[in-house]
């Protein structure tokens, strides 16, 4: 399958499934191909054919633009190397959640969490600890009694029951001599923290030097200026009083940079933010209802409320979708 069918595949079922799907981030370099939302769960996407070709520095992007955006950052591939990535299970990249088409299929279409996550060493589950200490109990089996049963020493038992998860063969053979179901889904729209390894969040990138006058702005008003290195925007930009969030372009204003006022308008219908475009020449006043504003105009704004003004009279306010 081409990566663009796959692409093409992967937005109908997120729209299938109930989500609003942004436009393809179809520029390069590019971090994720499409954001999309459904109700308060919002996801960047990255779909790849090999899932090998995820590098650290798209990986890092993402979960950046992750905590921006209060998006869950994903992968949605079909191999890794030359094995086909299996169903129900989710893998990692640089700290990313990877999911097969079919495993995306049954989470998000038919409301199915996988169970499963690989890791070094194989396949694993989350076994619910407060589950088998209280089975156990009730059917007052000693630690060594189930460690005798499933081959293993009394303190891998006594590590279970403090929440270490286990092999899927384990967590079989438990569920197979208590009767009962014990382990718990994976949590991907929570970017599946409870399994992944706990790694900070990564620092910005440095401002670009063409757009440092813009970013001073930004600080200038009350915005804390998040620089991008791979995504559709130069950056993102939080005001935490106020609660609202503008995404930024900044070029020449040329068929390309029309291209990516168009994608961010777009993005910003799905993440609820705004969009500006700074150009050094203003021809017209918006983009898809990003709003186009000259690096002249940009200089004269003396605070958040001057901004918000140019913005609506140029773009539109980003949509409520349910």
């Amino acid at each position: 399958m081409s990566r663009s069918a796959l692409v093409g595949n992967v937005t109908a079922m997120l729209e299938d499934a109930g989500f609003l799907v942004s436009d393809r981030c179809a520029i390069r370099p590019k971090s994720f191909d499409i954001a999309a939302r459904r109700g308060e769960d919002v996801l960047l996407v990255k779909i790849l054919g090999n899932i090998d070709a995820f590098d650290a520095r798209t990986g890092a992007e993402m979960r950046r633009l992750g905590t921006y955006l209060n998006a869950t950052p994903i992968v949605v591939g079909l191999r890794t190397r030359d094995e086909e990535l299996k169903p129900g299970v989710v893998y990692f990249r640089n700290g990313v959640p990877v999911l097969s088409p079919d495993t995306a299929l049954d989470l998000f279409v038919e409301e199915v969490p996988p169970l499963i996550y690989a890791a070094p060493g194989g396949l694993y589950v989350n076994i619910d600890s407060e589950v088998l200490a209280d089975i156990r109990e009730e059917k007052e089996w000693s630690l060594g009694k189930l460690a005798k049963e499933l081959g293993v020493s009394r303190r891998t038992v006594s590590k279970y029951e403090d929440g270490m998860d286990a092999s899927v063969e384990v967590a079989a053979e438990l569920e197979d001599l208590f009767d009962a179901p014990l382990t718990s889904p994976v949590s991907v729209l929570d970017g599946a923290e409870e399994i992944r390894d706990e790694e900070p969040t990564p620092e910005d990138p440095d401002v670009a030097p063409e757009d440092e006058p813009i970013a001073t702005v930004f600080t200038r008003i009350g915005f804390e200026v998040h620089p991008t290195n791979r995504a559709p925007f130069k950056t993102v930009n939080e005001n935490a009083r106020r609660r609202e969030q503008v995404l930024t372009g900044h070029s020449t204003f040329t068929e390309a940079a029309e291209k990516r006022a168009r994608i961010m308008s777009s993005v910003g219908a799905v993440t609820r933010t705004r969009s500006v475009y700074v150009v050094d020449e203003l021809t017209r006043e918006s983009v898809d209802g990003t709003a186009l504003i000259e690096e002249a105009e940009m200089e004269d704004i003396e605070d958040a409320d001057d901004l918000r003004d140019l913005i609506m009279e140029r773009g539109e306010e980003p949509e409520e979708v349910a």
